[in-house]
């Protein structure tokens, strides 16, 4: 590897985190150069309008590298908006996005602007992509293309001006090869992928990371920690972390909760 490039990456990773308004947690590195890799992506997208997709598994931090691209952007002072496809019922989906009339269905008892709308001049995160119903990715893939919309109820086209991201932990291109993905709406997606690694393809950062946990769950319960013991630690960083960041946070966090002295012996999980 090119030192002056590893240097580089660093200084890369260093600005896109530092620049972080909240938490920054699922983005400390060590010098795991896939995650380097990821925050030199941030960067880029964030200096463009292109659409992107975050790939990843569940826990990875794939709504916070979202949230730093908007961050990052010329849209940092306009709106950021989420929406779970997998969490909202089908027949409310689409006055989610896009909004409704007064009277567009029962219960419609006034207009309402949707997602997109709100988010104008702004980005809006689809995440859980791949769970987008089969129904509604027209739709979604006219937006894109024309940057335009019909609320339910109403036969006036809006149009939007809305960066749009998306993150998925499913393989969206086996979706497509067994019908439930429409192959044009993946490629509109798939403009700039960007893949966040697993924990254990980034060991090197997990002590820092739990660390990290560690010390804000000490602050937040008063507690005084000064160190991991090595037994934990090890445990730690060679766990195989299937729920990631997400699951690494809450074993600090319970293992916090529990401390008695000044050493935190981690929990070790069967």
């Amino acid at each position: 590897n090119d030192p002056t490039s590893d240097c580089m990456a660093h200084q890369i990773a260093e600005r896109a985190q530092a620049q972080l308004v909240h938490d920054p947690g699922p983005m400390i590195f060590h010098s795991s150069h896939t995650y380097i890799q990821a925050c030199r992506n941030v960067l880029v997208a964030a200096a463009f309008g292109a659409t992107v997709l975050i790939l990843g598994e569940t826990g990875t931090g794939k709504e916070l590298i979202a949230r730093a691209i908007h961050r990052l952007s010329t849209r940092k002072r306009n709106t950021f908006t989420k929406v779970n496809c997998s969490a909202i019922p089908i027949e409310l989906l689409e006055s989610e996005l896009f909004g409704h009339e007064k009277g567009a269905f029962t219960g419609a008892i006034n207009q309402r602007r949707g997602r997109f709308e709100l988010a104008h001049q702004g980005t809006v995160l689809l995440d859980e992509i791949g769970d987008l119903p089969l129904a509604m990715q027209p739709k979604l893939l006219h937006v894109l293309e024309e940057g335009e919309f019909e609320r339910l109820g109403d036969s006036h086209t809006h149009r939007v001006d809305v960066r749009v991201i998306a993150a998925t932990n499913n393989d969206l291109a086996q979706g497509v090869a067994q019908s439930q993905f429409r192959a044009d709406l993946y490629y509109r997606l798939n403009v700039f992928p960007i893949r966040l690694p697993p924990l254990r393809e980034r060991r090197e950062d997990i002590s820092p990371l739990a660390w990290h946990f560690v010390q804000r769950f000490a602050r937040n319960m008063n507690k005084h920690i000064e160190n991991i013991a090595p037994d934990s630690l090890n445990f730690v960083v060679n766990s195989a972390w299937p729920g990631n960041i997400r699951e690494l946070e809450n074993l600090m966090e319970r293992s916090v909760l529990l401390a008695d002295n000044c050493t935190l012996h981690v929990l070790q999980r069967d």
